[in-house]
């Protein structure tokens, strides 16, 4: 039996990694997948934004690599998390979920110019808001984003789904060895380095006392039985 619903508006982080199947940039089935987990949560009643990475369609790009100035390549990356926002609004409006998409770079043939109080009236009438371009500005990046979006939106959580269950305290993919954290403090995040995200995110969530909860995205059904109270993944608080 599922417990109470724990969260009413949750901001959902999406790495572009998410979207990733073999050698395909949107793969079929990691779009159904994703889109599945946000139906079983949308359909509980819970207010749901989104902001979506584009690593990948772009990644690692550098001034090294391709003569690309830093600015000019985050840019892109901005662009390139638009394509992602609108594959995800695409299938989920298929399944009959509202979805608007807002970015902070405008391209209005598209999408809407991100508007604070317009994303939380979306919200309030029950679509889902997906916000693409980052903060649409370089040097930044997509958790930095996504906190930023939690706080401006009054979220309850920031929930992070990667493709490892947690938080850990070295690589689990290098390290079969590595302990994962059921629960830590933002400040621990910061003074062990700890990769899960960038230090400017976490220290907005901390400022504003956003919790955070890393998860597996790919494992079906874990999104809603976070909302409805079991531990999974990592919990971030002060």
């Amino acid at each position: 039996m599922e417990g109470e619903i724990k969260y009413r508006r949750i901001l959902l982080k999406l790495s572009g990694e998410a979207f990733k199947e073999n050698s395909e940039p949107i793969g079929y089935n990691s779009l159904i997948r994703i889109a599945e987990e946000i139906e079983s949560v949308y359909k509980l009643g819970v207010q749901i934004a989104i902001v979506v990475g584009g690593g990948n369609v772009i990644r690692g790009i550098t001034s090294s690599s391709l003569s690309i100035d830093r600015a000019t390549a985050d840019y892109m990356g901005m662009l390139a998390t638009v394509i992602n926002a609108l594959a995800l609004q695409a299938r989920l409006e298929s399944m009959d979920i509202p979805t608007r998409v807002q970015t902070s770079i405008e391209m209005r043939q598209i999408a809407e110019p991100y508007i604070r109080r317009r994303a939380i009236r979306h919200l309030e009438k029950g679509r889902v808001v997906i916000f693409g371009g980052g903060t649409g500005n370089p040097f930044f990046s997509t958790d930095t984003a996504a906190a930023l979006r939690a706080a401006e939106i009054g979220a309850e959580v920031m929930i992070k789904g990667t493709k490892v269950d947690g938080i850990y305290d070295s690589d689990p993919t290098k390290n079969p060895n590595a302990i994962r954290y059921p629960e830590i403090k933002y400040m621990d995040i910061l003074s062990k380095e700890l990769k899960v995200m960038d230090a400017t995110a976490v220290s907005l969530c901390m400022e504003n006392k956003i919790p955070i909860v890393v998860f597996n995205i790919s494992e079906r059904g874990n999104l809603r039985r976070l909302i409805c109270g079991e531990e999974i993944g990592t919990l971030v608080k002060g």
